[in-house]
């Protein structure tokens, strides 16, 4: 029981999620579905935290000016991806979400939604279905990829 709530904690770090957390899981030897599960959960668990208090907590660094570098980071980020989330909103955020690419996820996803001002319920919506679908490809990775290596070589 312990290995599912570690690998819950994992899918919930930012910038790690499900990208560390389905790794870590299965090549530690927990079944594969257990992982998927719960480092899906896991990785939903911190989108009302983020939703509802990113703006407050970015306008309190803004005006006291801490942590400026992280400041930035963050507003270049979602200034580099606005024009496209703009066009396409629900979308745009699923596949950006669903992509597990580094700086992409579940929290950058939601930290773009309410920029965007997009409701909560869009929101968790898009985060459910993108967070599936990057369950499932890295899932597929850590499955498939150890398992063809194998029979090459």
């Amino acid at each position: 029981m312990s290995k599912i709530i570690y690998i819950m904690i994992i899918s919930a770090i930012p910038l790690v999620e499900q990208r560390g957390a389905i790794p870590v899981g299965i090549f530690t030897g927990c079944d594969p579905l257990i992982v998927f599960v719960a480092s899906y959960i896991g990785s939903l668990i911190p989108v009302p935290f983020i939703f509802y208090l990113f703006n407050w907590i970015m306008d309190l660094l803004r005006k006291h000016h801490w942590l400026p570098w992280l400041v930035n980071l963050v507003d270049n980020k979602i200034a580099k991806n606005t024009a496209r989330f703009e066009k396409y909103k629900e979308p745009a955020l699923i596949t950006f979400i669903g992509i597990p690419l580094p700086t992409t996820g579940v929290w950058t996803g939601t930290a773009v939604a309410t920029f965007l001002k997009l409701d909560f319920k869009k929101t968790m919506i898009c985060a459910m279905i993108g967070a599936f679908i990057s369950a499932v490809v890295i899932s597929a990775v850590c499955v498939f990829l150890p398992a063809l290596a194998q029979s090459i070589f």
